[in-house]
């Protein structure tokens, strides 16, 4: 039951993660450069859930083996 529930967690992380990632790509079109939005996605707290939410899952998935 835990392992679902961090799965669950780890999954939604990941979503907000990358919706976050996806809504920054306007910033392309404003006039920042490719680097600059790489940059901004590392400098980010709600893109690096995305990380911790893929390193979640990972660890659950690997535990269940």
């Amino acid at each position: 039951m835990l392992s679902i529930m961090l799965f669950l967690i780890g999954f939604g992380m990941s979503i907000i993660g990358f919706m976050y990632i996806i809504l920054y790509l306007n910033y392309l079109s404003v006039g920042y450069s490719f680097f600059e939005y790489i940059k901004l996605i590392f400098t980010r707290l709600e893109c690096l859930l995305s990380l911790v939410g893929l390193v979640i899952i990972y660890n659950v998935i690997i535990k269940e083996r």
